[in-house]
């Protein structure tokens, strides 16, 4: 796959880890070999995977000569804290619409991202009732900074378009040499899948460079019926983006969707035993929204015994860990 010919910009530094998990393994029977790829360690204000969406959408930003970026989220998004960190060290402004997903969420001087993304010194946060038209609401306060004299440039939620898409393309090749070096056979890829970008990315990815790995989602907030149609069709823009041969198959796209609980960003007694268990077993946090289901789904396939006995599956941490501040309570009560 050809990258080249994209504008992007340089905020990796590096390769982020692949990491066996010996304890978690043992914890779980012993029966899978756990692994898992740590973009949790990106670069950023405090690190996370839509690092790798951003160095292609900030740098097409910046090509057509934008100042100022407009993004939304959640009220804890991690996408909007990465957008502002890259936007802060791009000297660009950023403004925030947030989607009250639950009402009565949004808290001004809340903690987690919220309070980060006072600290990186967002321009403007919009709060709106969960349900809006988020694309609408973008577009209206593009129409008002441009009007104030800006040149303003949208990134859709999670970065999830075919530009930011292709930076999980990447992270498959990337993915894909250090097992190489390694040595090591991976029979699975587990990742959250939300917004669509980074499943959709490493599920072209992997199509592109031949690794014959499959590739599974654990849901965070549809149904497995509406978010594998997602999830497909993104991939294909993302895949004629770069004149992947044959596109990808309908049959590359599989979501589990047992582990969203009552909504999107609501805890479960499964996202607060994964997280506890990565923190405990292996030092490594978790965040409550996708990384800690996603780690739920991870932990119930293996053990209803999803995998082939010593089959060897990475899971794909995509960080968000500063949203745990926001769910002190949720932890402390169990």
């Amino acid at each position: 796959m050809n990258f080249t010919k994209f504008p992007r910009r340089n905020y990796l530094q590096g390769n982020t880890p692949i990491e066996f998990m010996p304890a978690l393994t043992q914890i779980l029977g012993g029966d899978v070999n756990l692994y898992v790829k740590r973009d949790d360690l990106l670069p950023g204000s405090a690190g996370g995977n839509k690092t790798r969406k951003l160095e292609f959408c900030i740098a097409d930003a910046l090509e057509r000569g934008a100042d100022t970026i407009i993004t939304c989220g959640a009220v804890q998004s991690n996408h909007a804290r990465l957008t502002a960190s890259w936007s802060a060290k791009e000297s660009l402004e950023c403004h925030l619409i947030l989607e009250e997903r639950v009402a009565g969420s949004y808290k001004e001087d809340g903690s987690g991202n919220n309070f980060l993304f006072e600290l990186l010194g967002v321009k403007s946060i919009a709060v709106v009732e969960g349900g809006s038209d988020m694309m609408a609401q973008m577009e209206t306060k593009a129409e008002k900074l441009s009007a104030a004299g800006k040149k303003p440039y949208i990134i859709p939620g999670g970065a999830s378009n075919s530009i930011g898409s292709m930076g999980y393309a990447m992270c498959a090749e990337e993915i894909m040499g250090q097992l190489n070096e390694m040595r090591l056979d991976i029979d699975h890829i587990i990742v959250p899948s939300g917004s669509a970008g980074t499943h959709a990315g490493m599920v072209v990815g992997m199509r592109g460079v031949n690794s014959n790995i499959p590739v599974s989602g654990v849901n965070v907030s549809r149904t497995k019926d509406v978010q594998e149609e997602i999830v497909y069709k993104l991939g294909g823009e993302i895949a004629e983006k770069l004149n992947l041969m044959n596109g990808i198959a309908r049959d590359d796209i599989v979501c589990f969707d047992q582990y969203v609980g009552p909504g999107y960003s609501l805890p479960t007694d499964s996202m607060i035993e994964a997280v506890k268990l990565f923190a405990k077993s292996e030092a490594i946090l978790l965040d409550p929204v996708y990384s800690g289901k996603t780690a739920a789904g991870l932990i119930d396939l293996v053990r209803k015994g999803h995998f082939p006995k010593n089959s060897n599956v990475l899971f794909l941490h995509t960080g968000g860990s500063p949203a745990l501040y926001a769910y002190m309570d949720t932890f402390r009560q169990k």
